[in-house]
């Protein structure tokens, strides 16, 4: 039996549908990544997980009850087996820190306050905060409460660990003691799910990582599968962190100046120099016009794309046009034009395929 199975879960705020019917199953000991950008619905699907955020549709099973079907006291009873660390650390102001880790545990689970202590105190000691056990949190630094947070989720012993991006209001200088704590937990098999930002660490600590996109996962693999070698187009933009910009061309008589301002506007922002971004604009103007003269002849109306990507992970610009009409191979033509002679002489890598009705071209400089 599964740890976690999420089937068709669904969640919208108004008409913005974050989550379209996700599915997926952990297992016990898994160690999950979950990343993808911002209001991806990483951090609304992990709620949902808890019933902190309702789902509109779908259904929830934590080690094989439903929690989208408990009701009142049984929510409670499910949620026992999760314990969830947030981006804020949540906790009790008046109190100090032994309180904080002792009231649940008394209360919940009728654990003698002694026994609580003595867990308590060996939490602590774990995390390096063995000294602090009687601090109040006002005083502690925001990494020594994410720690302090921690150990009260597993003072109920739970079952998975529900990390919402948990060094996301720390400084960075914090950031380390936190992770730190969540290697330690890795390396004893608590199964946990983790939504970061932290990429590095992902990589080190998670045994799957799922890439949310599109409303719920658009890829999933091992650390090795997504990190180094991703297969789907927004899945390598975000590992790669790639820019974008993008023309569309729909008449023959296009304004090329606005395009050729879009890449010096584009080439400003992200960094590139000014001959770099001079050789787009060249390689863009030549290989467009080469295109709408022999794939659309006879015709002011055309279809065409370009896109240009730059990869900050390693500097790499690319440039990719799509168009159709007659099929034109740029780069293979007895007599070589002067814009091609030009791109060859740019161009690190160049590729042409003829695809449903469509040109595809791809250069990299």
């Amino acid at each position: 039996m599964s740890l976690i199975e999420v089937k068709g879960l669904r969640k919208s705020f108004g008409r913005l549908e974050v989550l379209k019917g996700v599915d997926l199953t952990v297992e016990q000991g898994e160690r999950i990544a979950i990343i993808g950008g911002s209001g991806c619905g990483k951090s609304v699907f992990l709620r949902s997980l808890c019933l902190l955020e309702k789902p509109d549709a779908g259904q929830v099973f934590i080690d094989g009850k439903e929690i989208t079907a408990a009701k009142g006291g049984q929510v409670d009873e499910i949620r026992r087996s999760m314990g969830m660390v947030f981006q804020k650390f949540h906790l009790f102001s008046e109190m100090d820190v032994m309180d904080n880790l002792c009231l649940a545990p008394t209360r919940i689970l009728k654990m003698s306050r002694d026994a609580a202590e003595q867990k308590a105190m060996e939490l602590l000691a774990q995390v390096g905060l063995a000294s602090r056990a009687h601090a109040w949190p006002t005083v502690l630094s925001g990494g020594q409460q994410q720690r302090i947070a921690i150990c009260r989720c597993l003072m109920m012993e739970p079952k998975v660990m529900l990390f919402d991006e948990p060094t996301s209001a720390l400084d960075p200088t914090m950031v380390g003691e936190v992770l730190a704590v969540i290697r330690m937990l890795a390396k004893r098999d608590l199964s946990m799910l983790i939504v970061t930002h932290e990429m590095n660490f992902a990589r080190e600590v998670a045994s799957r990582v799922l890439f949310f996109a599109d409303g719920g996962i658009y890829e999933q693999g091992t650390p090795a599968e997504i990190f180094d070698a991703p297969k789907r187009e927004k899945t390598i933009s975000f590992i790669n962190k790639i820019k974008y910009f993008t023309y569309e061309i729909t008449r023959r008589d296009f304004d090329l100046m606005q395009m050729q301002g879009g890449i010096q506007n584009f080439g400003e922002k992200y960094g590139l120099d000014q001959k770099h971004t001079y050789r787009l604009q060249i390689c863009c103007e030549e290989l467009i016009y080469e295109l709408l003269g022999r794939c659309y002849p006879n015709r002011d109306d055309v279809d065409l794309k370009l896109t240009v990507t730059h990869a900050e992970a390693d500097g790499t610009t690319k440039i990719a046009l799509s168009c159709g009409g007659a099929a034109f191979n740029p780069f293979e033509q007895e007599e070589e034009v002067l814009g091609v002679t030009i791109l060859k002489s740019m161009a690190k890598e160049l590729d042409y395929r003829h695809t449903n009705d469509r040109n595809l071209i791809s250069i990299a400089l």
